[in-house]
C-alpha cells in the first residue's frame, strides 16, 4: 500500500459544508454525507489518507443504525448509490469511484450542538481528568480507579460541539444551561441506552466499547440520531482477549495513528507531518478489522468482489 493522498473529489452538487473528514451536499429536505478517507487527530487534518476509512465508517454506521433503531431512530435513508435522487452514472468514473461505499443519503435534521459521549471505561480524557480531579465531567468518582478500568456503571459526559477545533469536555449541568432540561435528558438518556445496546453487542464478537460519542438532531419536532455511529472515528475498540488492566489498550480504532504522532515528536501544532506507509496501512487495516468483527462481514469483498480494492 502506497502513502496515499487525502481524497478531495468535488461533486456537482450544491455543496452543505466539509468538516474534518466529511463532506456533506445539499439536496432540499435530504442530505448527502461523503465519508472521505481524510483523518484527524489532535484537532488536525493529517495530509495522509487511510485507505478505506469512508467506507468503514459508511458502512459501520448503517450497521448500528439498523441494530439501533428501534431503540433510537435515525436519520439515515439509504447508502446505496440507486436510490439517491441525481443521476451519479453521468459523473467522471473518478466522482463515480469516490461516491462508492462512503456515502449516505439522510433526513435533513436541525442539529443540537451538543457531543453526547458514553463511557464505560476509564480512558482518554476522561482518564487524564480523573487523575487530576478524581472527577470526570464534573462527576465525583470513587477514589483508587485505574487506567483503562471499567467504570462502575456508563458515565454521560457531553462536550460542545466545534467544526473546527476541539471539542470542550462541559458538565451535564452546563448542557442543560445551553439546551434546556427536558432535552438534556433526552439526549443523556438515549446517549447511555444506546451505548449498552452497542456494547453488549460487540463484547459478544470480542470486543470492548470502551466509550462512543453520539450527536443528535431534529426533525419535525423528533428527537433523532444523526451523523456517524460508533466507528473507529468515533469510538474506543479495545481486544476483550488482549485487554489489561492500569495499562493502553491494543485498539481497533484511530489510536494507534495517535500513538505514532506522540512519538514522531510532533508538537500538535499545524501542520501535522505526513504519515509513513507501514502506519497507513496499519490504521487501514485496525478499521476494516473492526468492521469485519463487528458486522462479521469482509467490507472490500463486498465492495470490490474481484478483489479490485
Amino acid at each position: 500500500m502506497q502513502n496515499t493522498p487525502v481524497l478531495q473529489t468535488d461533486f456537482p452538487l450544491p455543496i452543505f459544508g466539509r468538516g474534518k473528514v466529511r463532506d456533506t451536499y445539499d439536496l432540499g429536505d435530504m442530505l448527502l454525507i461523503v465519508a472521505t478517507d481524510r483523518i484527524s487527530a489532535f484537532d488536525s487534518v493529517l495530509p495522509t489518507g487511510i485507505p478505506h476509512k469512508g467506507q468503514v465508517l459508511t458502512a459501520l454506521s448503517a450497521f448500528w443504525f439498523g441494530q439501533t433503531k428501534e431503540i433510537m431512530p435515525n436519520h439515515m435513508i439509504s447508502i446505496h448509490p440507486v436510490d439517491f435522487p441525481f443521476d451519479w452514472r453521468a459523473w467522471a468514473d473518478e466522482q463515480q469511484a469516490a461516491l462508492k461505499g462512503r456515502s449516505m443519503l439522510v433526513k435533513k435534521a436541525q442539529r443540537i450542538d451538543i457531543e453526547c459521549v458514553a463511557r464505560g471505561y476509564l480512558a482518554g480524557s476522561g482518564w487524564a481528568e480523573y487523575k487530576e480531579s478524581g472527577s470526570v465531567a464534573g462527576v465525583k468518582l470513587q477514589h483508587g480507579l485505574m487506567e483503562s478500568q471499567q467504570l462502575p456503571e456508563p458515565l454521560f459526559t457531553p462536550a460542545t460541539k466545534a467544526d473546527t477545533g476541539h471539542d470542550e469536555n462541559i458538565t451535564y449541568e452546563q448542557m442543560v444551561n445551553i439546551v434546556g432540561r427536558e432535552m438534556a435528558e433526552k439526549l443523556r438518556d438515549a446517549t447511555l441506552r444506546i451505548y449498552s445496546e452497542v456494547a453488549e453487542y460487540a463484547r459478544k464478537e470480542g470486543i470492548i466499547v470502551a466509550d462512543t460519542k453520539l450527536e443528535f438532531g431534529t426533525v419535525d419536532g423528533e428527537l433523532i440520531v444523526i451523523d456517524e455511529m460508533v466507528t473507529p472515528d468515533s469510538s474506543r475498540f479495545w481486544e476483550i482477549a488482549k485487554y489489561r488492566l492500569n495499562s493502553s489498550q491494543v485498539s481497533l480504532d484511530k489510536q494507534y495513528l495517535r500513538d505514532w504522532l506522540v512519538r514522531s515528536g510532533w508538537d500538535r501544532e499545524p501542520p501535522a507531518p505526513p504519515l509513513p506507509d507501514d502506519v497507513v496501512e496499519k490504521t487501514s487495516e485496525k478499521y476494516l478489522e473492526a468492521y469485519r468483527r463487528l458486522s462479521r462481514r469482509d467490507l472490500l469483498q463486498m465492495l470490490y468482489p474481484r478483489g479490485q480494492s
